[in-house]
């Protein structure tokens, strides 16, 4: 077994005595830092690289902490004016998780990167800690690499924001395969949109 598959295998214990010091200890250093930092390499580096993270210039990791929680309707004073069916506030949740919202967050502040993946890396009871995968798309490390190269195209910009990360695609429905996904390809609306549509055609 190589290094990383010792990594991968001491993350998969995270019950385990060393593992539960060392969260414990860096969740206490993060608790001290900026919401979104920049760091000089992955938390972890197994995990990164499955996602296809590589250690050279173009490639970068920023830690994002996220809030907990629901998500409570943002009205003044708890106050909804319309049916009563959407007067709840209190005991709603996100249409996606938070790990797609830290890759937002992290691609709204740095507007010239794109986003590649994230993963967890740490929680409290209050917050959750992702490392975001960012790529430099003007860096010709990455212009040049064949691999990675795809991310340049101008259709890629803030594909975090369009559903097309892994996180995004999670909450899009679309890492099911089978007869019990068609209706979520390509996507829910377009589904729905098609069964709406009586389409009469010249010729059937």
């Amino acid at each position: 077994m190589g290094a990383y598959k010792y990594l991968e295998e001491l993350w998969k214990k995270k019950q385990s005595d060393a593992l539960r010091f060392l969260l414990r200890v860096r969740c206490w250093e993060y608790r001290q830092l900026p919401s979104l930092c920049r760091l000089t390499r992955p938390t972890r580096p197994e995990k990164a690289r499955r996602l296809g993270y590589k250690r050279k210039q173009g490639f970068v990791i920023y830690r994002v902490r996220i809030r907990r929680g629901g998500r409570k309707k943002p009205v003044p004073k708890g106050i909804v004016y319309g049916k009563p069916k959407s007067q709840g506030v209190n005991q709603l949740k996100n249409q996606r998780g938070l790990r797609a919202i830290a890759e937002e967050r992290a691609g709204r502040a740095l507007g010239g990167l794109r986003v590649l993946s994230s993963y967890w890396v740490n929680q409290d009871g209050t917050y959750k800690y992702f490392e975001v995968i960012l790529v430099d798309p003007a860096h010709n490390a990455i212009r040049g690499d064949p691999r990675i190269n795809w991310i340049t195209k101008p259709v890629h910009k803030h594909r975090e924001l369009r559903g097309l990360t892994s996180a995004g695609k999670k909450a899009r429905g679309l890492h099911g395969k089978g007869p019990r996904y068609c209706k979520n390809r390509p996507s829910r609306t377009a589904v729905w949109k098609k069964n709406q549509r009586l389409s009469l055609r010249r010729y059937r």
